[in-house]
């Protein structure tokens, strides 16, 4: 209880220049987090208790009994010191409470032990936590706070009274008091620390999938795929598969060009690291200077907070329906791609990444949707055999490595290399490359630029930066070069931590496309979701092609601004300056937004928006679901 509340304290300074707290604010907090942290002590007192029951009361005084409940009390007073440590980390990273991140983090060991002990010292972390937690025993048993226990005469059934008193506050708190509960207030920081990290952790954990149709509000189906039939009417589109499907034939007047693409996704990577979005710092030269010969999005928004959430937008065009990413889920193999609509069209399929591609469940997903994966190859996943191709990056092919993979530079070496070879075959081929270096603990090969290793993400996002001009300096004499479109987008923004639960400006991200034949340099203004980068590209290559994409052609003249984005649990549709945000327990909020002051205030509509934002996110869910997001057998 002291510790959670000494970490409660910690957070709520960290933030108080963020979010303008008033007393009353200060006080839900604390008494918030006073109920879950009282909650997670019950939980951690059930095991002992448990123990001291079935305990009969001739062993009270064994050497056994003492050497067993000194180390249950050190076991739980060393996650405690943990959860401590880990959560000032974890703050510092996202600004949040334990999450599906920190499940995540859980089953990925192996990049987050390293990257933990590349970004902080962990031995000194370590020892720390296993002095406090001697130490604290040492002075309970100093103070004699286990005499009581050692020398008990408490009857049998007042020791069941006891443990099922124990017991049933904490089956209270399992199924009477869900995390959400401190998700009250409309400050996202308020919200946050009123919570607790042990807590939160095993909330994220149970509700790692969650049902669409149990836990948001819904529309009959007819009517939500009626709705978004509508919204993805278009011109060119024409709908071709039953009413309960999105499935249309988009035609392009023009001929066809069929030039290579490479889509640069890079790694958390705001919209305002760059000098064409504000930033002084000079950290991107070369993005800036390529974002003048390209068509630029300026006003592009990613669909999430995550990588893998990123790649869903960018692979599928679909809104993020709760829960995990598609990319994470099982049955996701053979699904209507844009990597799909490529192969139709005769082009090959590549995944490149610069990490193990077995994190995040990247391999399975790509390889089991008709990607060649190309990954550092130091663990083999169970989805590695549905890959025509696997190429693993050599050891002698690597210069610089940390805990999320080779540097950018091996990895734009690694695609140059498998293009040449691939040249040969005279197939046009889309490559999809992931990067890593933009990301903690922010380190990069020395002597590169003037910003040392380690010492920042400024330093990693200038490196991005210049990795990108030696990749292009590199592929600009190569005979494949003039016919090949490469695209540059973010995966997701360097932080989602903002006042606001979804925090819009959180968001934003560049995105541009550069190369494209017979295209002039545009700068393009609309707002526009991650999902519309594929049918705008298609648009302007004059496709054909058959669609069961929820992105829309920006260049359309009559398409109208709207974004899809979220959380785990909240899902936001914004069209023009109105947002509905959706959350579990068929929540509905509404307001204005104002792009300016970055405000979101409360405001009602019509139904009509409302029955919008469920259209989408209801849909694609079902979808999913019923396997109607299948890959096409003809097109």
């Amino acid at each position: 209880m002291l510790s959670s509340f000494i970490i409660r304290l910690i957070l709520s300074i960290l933030s108080i220049r963020k979010a303008s707290f008033s007393a009353t604010d200060i006080l839900s907090i604390f008494v918030k987090g006073f109920v879950f942290d009282l909650g997670v002590a019950v939980f951690f007192s059930i095991v002992l208790s448990l123990y001291l029951l079935l305990l009969p009361q001739r062993w009270l005084k064994t050497r056994l009994n003492y050497v067993i409940s000194y180390s249950l009390v050190f076991l739980m007073i060393l996650i405690t010191m943990f959860s401590f440590f880990a959560e000032l980390t974890f703050w510092q990273e996202f600004e949040s409470r334990f999450n599906f991140i920190a499940v995540d983090y859980l089953i990925y060991t192996f990049e987050v032990i390293h990257n933990i002990n590349e970004s902080y010292p962990l031995p000194i972390l370590v020892s720390c936590m296993l002095l406090i937690s001697f130490l604290v025993v040492f002075l309970m048993k100093k103070w004699k706070t286990f005499s009581i226990s050692f020398n008990s005469q408490t009857p049998f059934k007042q020791r069941v009274s006891i443990t099922a008193a124990i017991v049933f506050v904490a089956i209270f708190y399992a199924a009477g008091l869900p995390n959400n509960w401190a998700e009250s207030g409309g400050n996202r920081y308020q919200n946050e620390l009123s919570k607790s990290g042990i807590y939160s952790f095993f909330s994220a954990y149970k509700n790692n999938e969650l049902n669409y149709e149990q836990f948001y509000a819904l529309l009959d189906s007819k009517k939500a795929f009626k709705i978004i039939r509508n919204e993805l009417a278009e011109p060119s589109a024409h709908f071709t598969g039953s009413p309960t499907s999105i499935i249309r034939q988009i035609s392009n007047n023009g001929t066809e060009v069929h030039p290579n693409v490479i889509m640069i996704t890079i790694e958390s990577f705001s919209a305002d690291f760059m000098k064409h979005f504000g930033n002084n710092q000079n950290l991107t030269p070369v993005l800036d200077s390529i974002a003048n010969k390209s068509l630029l999005f300026t006003n592009m928004y990613a669909t999430g907070t995550r990588t893998v959430r990123g790649l869903e937008a960018l692979s599928l065009a679909v809104p993020p329906t709760p829960g995990n990413s598609i990319v994470r889920r099982p049955n996701n193999e053979n699904l209507s791609t844009i990597g799909e609509i490529f192969r139709q069209k005769g082009y090959q399929t590549s995944f490149f990444y610069g990490g193990d591609g077995y994190f995040d469940n990247m391999n399975q997903y790509f390889s089991s949707n008709g990607f060649n994966v190309v990954d550092r190859g130091r663990k083999m996943t169970v989805g590695d055999h549905y890959s025509t191709k696997r190429t693993i990056i050599s050891d002698n092919d690597v210069h610089f490595e940390n805990a999320w993979g080779i540097c950018d530079g091996d990895l734009y070496n690694a695609v140059i290399r498998d293009i040449d070879a691939r040249y040969s075959n005279k197939k046009p081929f889309y490559d999809f490359v992931m990067t890593t270096s933009n990301h903690r603990p922010f380190t990069y090969p020395n002597g590169k630029i003037d910003i040392t290793s380690g010492s920042g993400r400024e330093g990693a996002v200038k490196y991005t930066d210049y990795a990108i001009g030696e990749f292009l300096k590199h592929i600009h004499s190569k005979p494949w070069f003039k016919n090949t479109v490469i695209i540059f987008v973010a995966d997701h923004c360097a932080s989602s931590a903002g006042k606001n639960e979804i925090d819009i400006s959180k968001y934003h991200i560049p995105c541009m496309i550069y190369n494209l034949p017979h295209s002039k340099e545009e700068s393009i203004d609309k707002m526009c979701s991650q999902i519309d980068l594929y049918p705008s590209l298609f648009h302007a290559l004059n496709w054909k092609y058959r669609s069961n994409l929820y992105g829309k052609d920006v260049f359309n003249k009559e398409y109208t601004p709207r974004i899809v984005l979220g959380t785990y649990q909240k899902l936001a549709y914004m069209k023009k300056d109105s947002l509905v945000i959706l959350s579990p327990q068929q929540h509905v909020e509404t307001y204005i937004y104002k792009q300016q002051t970055n405000e979101q205030i409360p405001s009602k509509f019509k139904t009509g928006l409302c029955d919008n934002a469920i259209a989408y996110y209801q849909t694609a869910y079902s979808l999913f679901k019923n396997g109607a997001l299948s890959r096409f057998k003809t097109y």
